[in-house]
């Protein structure tokens, strides 16, 4: 079972999720959707630079809510919501409007997944699993319906044929280290030596006398 776990949460990494990010602005440029490229480049770019403020925030300066133990949203959660759902919506977008509607739930139902196995494989709190997942949600949603306003998209099978090599050959490929990074630019913005981690919601709490 935690080996069902862990390749949910290999899938949501940003060796597969960022090129399929991509894979959808090329599809949409493809089909000369100007708009709808960056539109979607926009709200997925707002995701991620919200996913990478919380987590500096909490890395640099220890700014997270230690009740839920949120210490920055789940990147993983927030990409996977984004792009899978938007990936299977665009992939059917030519289709019957039942057929399009089930698609995109299907990339719902993913991303859901994928980010309950982030919880599984104890690499982040429910708190910021759900709350990255609804923030990845949200990206999609918006540009879902921006989208359903937009008669003018061809090339479906395009995006099949750029996302299905991504979701092969990615897991295999060596992890980004995006998490590293985040540090060490948290902690240059912060001018601290070492980084905020959780544990420094398990040290004991003395009262001020």
């Amino acid at each position: 079972m935690m080996m069902w776990w862990h390749g949910l949460s290999v899938t949501g990494s940003l060796a597969v999720t960022g090129p399929i990010g991509i894979a959808i602005a090329v599809w949409l440029l493809a089909g000369k959707s100007w708009r709808l490229t960056a539109a979607w480049c926009l709200l997925f770019g707002i995701g991620m630079a919200l996913v990478v403020a919380t987590k500096m925030a909490f890395v640099g300066w220890g700014i997270g809510v230690e009740s839920v133990e949120f210490a920055g949203f789940s990147g993983h959660a927030m990409r996977a919501a984004a792009v899978f759902p938007v990936a299977f919506f665009l992939i059917f977008r030519s289709s019957p409007p039942s057929w399009r509607v089930l698609g995109t739930l299907l990339g719902v139902l993913l991303a859901v997944l994928i980010a309950v196995s982030r919880v599984y494989v104890r690499a982040h709190s429910a708190s910021e699993s759900v709350t990255g997942c609804l923030l990845g949600l949200a990206v999609a949603a918006v540009f879902i319906w921006y989208a359903s306003t937009e008669h003018h998209m061809a090339l479906s099978r395009v995006l099949v044929v750029l996302c299905i090599p991504v979701v092969l050959i990615a897991p295999r490929v060596e992890p980004v280290p995006a998490e590293m990074w985040i540090t060490q630019a948290a902690l240059w913005l912060s001018g601290h030596d070492k980084p905020y981690t959780r544990a420094i919601w398990r040290e004991p709490k003395f009262p001020l006398r």
